[in-house]
């Protein structure tokens, strides 16, 4: 009799323990069951107290935050969609449990116990503090890893990726299920319309463009244009952010700048203007002026061209001479 009882009273602390350990793996598998369907997990006080109860041998990540529009937490806003595809995400990629993590929300409104009892962050007094709690296994406290999201590095807006990464930090390792985003069906249609009504477009004006497109005037004219805007430091000014104009400390306005390392921006559209009017000129007496059946126009056109020729190019050396007073080259008028 007395072995009976010594027998029994031995194996009530075997029966505790397992009675514990599979409350610790119904737990898990209860929530578990109900994140399949809705995820993540709506939580209130009571729920959250049983969710972080140890010991426990899962994972819980918790989004502590103020979605009512009298806190003013636009963050809180932000950060929800974010949150919920973050944890649709990894329940479908996870639909074992074998991440043994868990994913829930406690609204202030639904969890005002809580944050009085936890000393959480004023979400009135600082939207930025909402709060990011994860309680990893039997960890002492589930406390140790709670964060403000305001550490999290968002980037330039709050992103389920970013969230994804704080997890996948602060979990034991096993599975990692990725972001998977939703189909945008609505952008989806309007890129379609957009690129069908571009091919119809283009369909119904390609005998009138191709032509156009085919002239090779339009393309030298092109070129010549893009050659002289390109020659004359057009992205010199753009990398360096010259002036336009400077003063020349005696009242008047300096067009050049000294050095041939430095310009203005007026300057180089004055270079330009030149270039393109030497280009005009050598383009006229090699293509314009032979095909004359006057010899007399003939002449005179020769006469002018040069003429232009010789001040432009005049004008230009004058203008290296401005730059670099010990430039050697000159040619008459300037």
């Amino acid at each position: 009799m007395k072995l009976l009882r010594f027998l029994s009273i031995s194996i009530l602390p075997l029966t505790s323990l397992a009675a514990k350990r599979a409350q610790k793996a119904d737990r898990f598998e209860e929530y578990h069951s109900r994140s399949l369907s809705s995820s993540p997990l709506k939580l209130d006080d009571s729920l959250y107290d049983e969710l972080t109860a140890t010991p426990r041998n899962y994972s819980a990540v918790l989004l502590l935050t103020a979605l009512d529009p009298r806190f003013g937490c636009q963050m809180c806003r932000d950060v929800q969609p974010q949150w919920d595809l973050l944890a649709k995400s990894w329940v479908r990629g996870d639909r074992s449990g074998a991440s043994r993590v868990l994913y829930g929300t406690l609204d202030f409104n639904d969890g005002k116990g809580t944050f009085q009892r936890g000393r959480m962050p004023n979400l009135m007094a600082n939207p930025y503090d909402m709060t990011l709690a994860g309680g990893i296994y039997d960890s002492p406290t589930f406390q140790r890893l709670r964060t403000t999201l305001k550490v999290i590095n968002w980037g330039s807006q709050p992103s389920a990726e970013s969230l994804h990464a704080w997890v996948s930090r602060h979990v034991p390792d096993g599975p990692r299920p990725p972001i998977v985003r939703p189909i945008n069906y609505t952008r989806l249609i309007s890129i379609t319309t957009v690129v069908l009504g571009l091919i119809t477009v283009l369909s119904v004006a390609a005998p009138y463009l191709l032509p156009v497109i085919r002239n090779r005037n339009l393309w030298a004219a092109i070129s010549i244009i893009a050659i002289l805007m390109f020659t004359s430091g057009h992205m010199f000014n753009h990398i360096r952010k010259v002036p336009y104009v400077a003063g020349d400390g005696k009242g008047g306005i300096s067009y050049f700048a000294g050095g041939f390392t430095n310009q203005f921006g007026m300057e180089s559209q004055i270079l330009a203007t030149i270039y393109g009017v030497l280009a005009f000129a050598t383009v006229s007496l090699a293509l314009k002026v032979p095909r004359m059946a006057d010899p007399r126009t003939q002449q005179v056109s020769v006469i002018i061209w040069s003429a232009v020729m010789l001040g432009a190019y005049s004008f230009l050396l004058s203008v290296f001479k401005i730059k670099n007073p010990q430039y050697p080259f000159w040619l008459p008028p300037f």
